[in-house]
C-alpha cells in the first residue's frame, strides 16, 4: 500500500510539470498475484473477458494482491464557465448552481447510481458563482486561477479512497472540453462541438464559431498541454485534472466519465503519456468526439450506453461493473476448493 500522506502542494504551474515528471508506477507483482489467482478460478481460462482484466487493473493500481472495493468515491466537480455569454447552451449559466443544490438534496441521476453502487458522493464547488472569463475574449484562467483549482482537485481526493470515479458539472463546459481537443490535437472545430445540453442547430453554430475564436485568440499558447486548459477550460475541468493526478500519487485508480471529464485527461496525457496509466474510460459518451477521443488516450471504454448526461453518471455505472468483478474475483472457489477437475468446469 502507498504512503497515505497528503499530496504535495502546488503553487505554480511548474510544481504541477514537476509532479508529473516523477509518478509511481503500478504494483506488477500485485498485478501478477491476480493472474495466477484467476487461473486456478472455477472457469475457463478468460472466459470473463474485461471482467479479469480490470481486477488485475485495480490490483496494479491498489498495489494490492487482493484489490477490495470498499471506499469507492465518486467526486463531481462544478463550476461555471464565461463563453456561455456566447449563446452556446440550451440552459441558462444559473442551472450550475441549481444542479449542486440538486446533487445536495439527493435528487438526482448521480445520486441514485451512488446510493446503488455504495459509492461515497461529494460535490466540489469551484465557485460556480463565478464564472470564468470568455475564452472568446481572453484566457478563461490565468495561472493563479487555474493552480488554485487543480489544487482544489489534489485536495478533493483522501487517503484511504479505494476507487476515484470523476463526474463534473457546469453550463457550457462542453464547449471548453471541444476547445481542448482542438487546442491540443487540431482539426476543425466542428469535429469537436457536440449538442451538450440540446442546442439547436444555430446553437450548434455558435458553438463551432466559439471554439474557433478562441483557438485564434490563443494561438500563441497552444504548444504547452497546461497553458491550454488555463485558456480555454474552465475550473472544474482543471480541478478534475488535479483529482487525477492526486489519485495517482495516493495509489487510487481512477474512473473516467464522459465527454468534459476526458478533457482533462487528454491534458495530463499531453503533458505525459503515461499519466493516464491508472485510468480507466468507464463509458463512451455520444458527445461530441468522445470515440475519437478515447482512441487517441488509448483507452478502452467498459460500457457503451448511448449516454451524454455528465455529472458523473456513466463512471458510476461502471464502478457497479467494478465491485462485481472484485466480487467475482475474491468469492469465485477454486478448482482445489471446489473439487473441480482442473480444466473441466461446467460450461467449458
Amino acid at each position: 500500500m502507498p504512503d497515505s500522506s497528503a499530496v504535495p502542494a502546488v503553487s505554480t504551474a511548474d510544481d504541477i510539470r514537476a509532479l508529473l515528471d516523477d509518478l509511481p508506477g503500478p504494483d506488477l507483482d500485485a498485478a501478477a498475484a491476480v493472474r495466477e489467482r484467476d487461473a486456478r478460478l472455477t472457469k475457463p481460462p478468460g472466459s470473463l473477458g474485461r471482467v479479469e482484466d480490470v481486477v488485475e487493473w485495480l490490483a496494479a493500481w491498489q498495489r494490492r494482491p487482493r484489490p477490495r472495493l470498499e471506499t469507492p468515491r465518486m467526486c463531481v466537480f462544478a463550476g461555471s464557465h464565461g463563453v456561455v455569454e456566447q449563446g452556446v447552451s440550451a440552459f441558462p449559466a444559473e442551472v450550475t448552481g441549481q444542479m449542486i443544490a440538486n446533487f445536495r438534496a439527493g435528487g438526482a441521476a448521480i445520486n441514485q447510481i451512488c446510493r446503488t453502487h455504495g459509492i461515497d458522493l461529494e460535490v466540489v464547488d469551484l465557485g460556480w458563482e463565478r464564472p470564468t472569463q470568455d475564452l472568446t475574449m481572453q484566457p478563461a484562467m490565468d495561472e493563479a486561477e487555474f493552480v488554485e483549482a487543480f489544487a482544489a482537485g489534489m485536495r478533493a481526493v483522501p487517503p484511504g479512497t479505494d476507487l476515484l470515479a470523476i463526474g463534473e458539472m457546469g453550463i457550457g463546459n462542453t464547449t471548453s472540453a471541444a476547445a481542448i481537443y482542438a487546442g491540443l490535437w487540431g482539426g476543425a472545430a466542428e469535429h469537436w462541438v457536440g449538442r451538450g445540453t440540446g442546442v439547436d442547430d444555430e446553437g450548434l453554430a455558435r458553438k463551432a464559431a466559439a471554439v474557433s475564436a478562441g483557438l485564434t485568440r490563443h494561438a500563441d499558447g497552444l504548444d504547452d498541454p497546461l497553458a491550454v486548459l488555463a485558456r480555454l477550460g474552465g475550473r472544474e475541468i482543471a480541478a478534475m485534472a488535479g483529482a487525477i493526478l492526486a489519485a495517482r500519487l495516493l495509489g487510487v485508480p481512477v474512473v473516467l466519465d464522459g465527454y468534459v471529464t476526458t478533457a482533462a485527461a487528454a491534458v495530463l496525457f499531453a503533458q505525459e503519456p503515461t499519466t493516464l496509466d491508472h485510468c480507466l474510460a468507464g463509458h463512451v459518451s455520444t458527445e461530441g468526439a468522445h470515440a475519437d477521443v478515447l482512441a487517441r488516450l488509448g483507452l478502452a471504454p467498459l460500457l457503451d450506453l448511448g449516454l451524454h448526461l455528465g455529472e458523473g453518471s456513466g463512471a458510476g455505472l461502471a464502478v457497479g461493473v467494478l465491485s462485481a468483478a472484485v466480487a467475482v474475483h475474491d468469492g469465485m472457489a477454486t478448482f482445489d476448493e471446489a473439487g473441480v477437475a482442473d480444466g473441466g468446469p461446467a460450461g467449458g
